[in-house]
C-alpha cells in the first residue's frame, strides 16, 4: 500500500496537468510513463557500470554513451526547472524514440512518445515526485501506478478501460496460474489480468522463479496481451514492468480482424474482460472466427477467439454480457452448445449489475471452461454474486474495513452479516469444494451444481434463475368450522360489548 503523504503528493501532481491543459488521465499517465520509464533507464545504466566496475570489464550493452550521458534522469533532474524543461523535449524525447539499445517491448512502444509537458514548473513537480519514489521496491512502484490507474475510473468513459482489481483478482485465484502457463488476454487495456497473475505466480510459485530457466519463462513468455490502442499498450507494459515483469509480450493486434492462425492453441490460460455490446461488419472480422460461429457480436467472436487461441486443456476464465447467457439467436445457441457439447463448462459466477458503475450498468457473469475438442462438462457450478464489498451505486464506497474486502481476507472471519456486503471470499471457498460437498447443495442456495443433462433440457441456457428453485413457506390452514366458531365468538364479543355500552349509558 502506498502511504497517504504520497497519495497526496500524486494528487498534487494530478492538479498540476490538469491546471496546465492536460485533463484526459489517460494522457496524465502516459507523460508519467515517459519520466518512469527515463528514469529506469538510469537505474539499468547504473547497474551495469557497477557490475563492470566490480568485474574489471567493459560494460556490457550500455544504453548510454559518452554522447548521450547529459540525458540520464540523474543528470537533468538536479538542473533549473528551464533548463531541464528545454533538454527533456530537446534532448531526452527524441532520443527516447530513436532508442534501439533496448530489444524490448518498452523500447518499442515508445518509438512513437509525445512529450506534451508544456512547462517547466510542471515537469519539475513530476520530476520531484518520482525521485522521491522508492522505484527499486517493485511493491511500491507498482502500488504507485495502480493508484494511478484507479483515476481512470472516475474518467468517464475511459473507465472501460478498467476492471475492478478486486473482480481481477478473484477471477486470477480461482484459476490459480502455475509457474509453466502462458497466460493471453487478447484485449488486455492497462494489462490488470496480466499483473495480477503475474503477483500471484511470485506469491505462491517463489521459490520455481529461482531457477533461472523458469526465471526467463516468466519475465519473456509468461504474459501476452494485445490491444489496438497505443496508449493501452505503452501503459500496460509499464504496469508489467513496475510489477516485476521484464519483457512481456505486449503488442498491437486487432484480435478479431486478424486470423488467429499464427496464435491458434498456444496459451494454457486466458483471462479477459473483452469489450463487448459492440457490433463488427462480417467483412472486418476475421473468417476463422467466422468459422466457429456466424456473428457480428463481439461478446460472442471473442469466446470463439478464446477457443482457438487456447490449448487442449486450456482454461478461460472471461466476463460476458448476461446476454450470451441466455440469447435467443442461432449464434447465442451454438455457441453454448460449443462450449457444454464440446468442451467444459466449469462455472457461472453471475455478477451484481453495479459491479461496473459509475460508467456501466450492464448485468455480466464470468465464464470459467476448459478447452478438450471432446466434451466433458458433467455438472455446471453456479454461484449468485450479490455483494462484492463496496455498494453498487454510482459510488462504489467500501462497505466494509479494508482487511475484509476483497477475495482475500486473511485470518479475518467474515460474519453472517459481513458475508451479506462481500460474498468474495465464499466464492472462492465454495469454487474449491465445487466437486464435493457443493455437488448436494440446495439449488435454493446462493451456490449450487447442475447435471449437463438440465442444461441441455433447457436448449442450453446458461442464466442461473433458469435453475434455481425457489422454496415456497409451508402455510398451515385452519378448517372453515374451526374459521366460522372464531367468527361467532367475535361476533358475540361485540354483541356483549354493545349491551354494556347501553347499560352504562342509561
Amino acid at each position: 500500500m502506498i502511504t497517504g503523504e504520497l497519495k497526496s503528493k500524486i494528487d498534487r501532481v494530478w492538479d498540476a496537468f490538469w491546471s496546465g491543459g492536460i485533463s484526459n488521465p489517460l494522457e496524465v499517465i502516459e507523460q508519467i510513463t515517459y519520466l518512469m520509464f527515463i528514469r529506469r533507464l538510469d537505474d539499468l545504466q547504473t547497474a551495469k557500470e557497477n557490475k563492470a566496475n566490480r568485474t574489471g570489464r567493459p560494460i556490457e550493452n550500455p544504453i548510454f554513451t559518452d554522447e548521450t550521458d547529459r540525458l540520464r534522469w540523474s543528470r537533468f533532474s538536479n538542473q533549473s526547472p528551464e533548463a531541464m524543461l528545454t533538454l527533456v523535449r530537446d534532448g531526452v524525447f527524441p532520443w527516447l524514440r530513436n532508442l534501439g539499445g533496448q530489444d524490448s517491448t518498452y523500447s518499442h512502444h515508445m518509438r512513437d512518445a509525445r512529450f506534451a509537458i508544456g512547462t517547466s514548473t510542471l515537469l519539475a513537480k513530476v520530476v520531484d515526485m518520482l525521485d522521491e519514489i522508492p522505484l527499486g521496491d517493485r511493491d511500491v512502484k507498482g502500488d504507485l501506478y495502480e493508484y494511478m490507474l484507479s483515476k481512470i475510473a472516475t474518467a468517464g468513459h475511459n473507465g472501460q478501460f478498467r476492471t475492478p482489481r478486486h473482480i481481477i483478482q478473484l477471477i486470477v485465484e480461482m484459476t490459480a496460474p502455475g509457474p509453466r502457463d502462458e497466460i493471453c488476454d487478447p484485449a488486455c487495456g492497462t494489462a490488470g489480468f496480466l499483473v495480477a497473475s503475474a503477483e500471484y505466480v511470485a506469491r505462491t510459485h517463489h521459490e520455481a522463479l529461482m531457477e533461472p530457466a523458469q526465471r526467463r519463462h516468466f519475465d519473456e513468455r509468461m504474459f501476452h496481451g494485445f490491444d489496438f490502442d497505443s496508449t493501452m499498450l505503452r501503459i500496460g507494459s509499464m504496469n508489467m514492468l513496475l510489477h516485476g515483469v521484464e519483457n512481456p509480450d505486449i503488442r498491437y493486434r486487432d484480435s478479431l480482424a486478424e486470423s488467429a492462425a499464427g496464435e491458434a492453441e498456444r496459451y494454457s490460460l486466458i483471462l479477459a474482460n473483452p469489450p463487448f455490446a459492440g457490433s463488427l461488419d462480417y467483412d472486418a472480422t476475421a473468417k476463422d472466427l467466422q468459422a466457429v460461429v456466424k456473428t457480428k457480436k463481439t461478446e460472442l467472436l471473442f469466446l470463439a477467439l478464446f477457443l482457438r487461441l487456447l490449448k487442449p486443456g486450456g482454461r478461460a476464465a472471461v466476463v460476458v454480457p448476461d446476454g450470451v447467457l441466455f440469447g435467443s439467436s442461432k449464434a447465442h445457441k451454438d455457441l453454448r452448445k460449443l462450449l457444454v457439447e464440446g468442451h467444459k463448462l466449469d462455472a457461472v459466477v453471475k455478477l451484481p449489475s453495479g459491479v461496473f458503475r459509475p460508467y456501466a450498468g450492464v448485468s455480466t457473469a464470468i465464464l470459467f471452461f476448459t478447452k478438450t475438442n471432446s466434451g466433458g462438462t458433467d455438472n455446471v457450478w453456479f454461484y449468485e454474486v450479490t455483494a462484492d464489498g463496496w455498494s453498487l451505486d454510482d459510488k462504489r464506497a467500501p462497505l466494509l474495513p479494508e482487511e475484509k474486502l476483497g477475495p482475500l481476507v486473511g485470518e479475518a472471519v467474515l460474519s453472517g452479516e459481513e458475508h451479506g456486503s462481500n460474498n468474495l471470499p465464499d466464492v472462492l471457498a465454495r469454487w474449491k469444494r465445487r466437486n464435493g460437498s457443493e455437488l448436494e447443495r440446495s439449488r435454493a442456495e446462493q451456490s449450487f451444481c447442475v447435471p449437463k443433462a438440465d442444461i441441455v433440457s433447457h436448449g442450453y441456457d446458461l442464466s442461473l434463475n433458469r435453475y434455481r428453485e425457489v422454496i415456497h413457506e409451508e402455510v398451515e390452514h385452519r378448517t372453515p368450522q374451526e374459521i366460522m366458531d372464531d367468527l361467532a365468538r367475535i361476533e358475540a364479543e361485540i354483541q356483549q360489548g354493545m349491551s354494556e355500552l347501553k347499560g352504562m349509558l342509561w
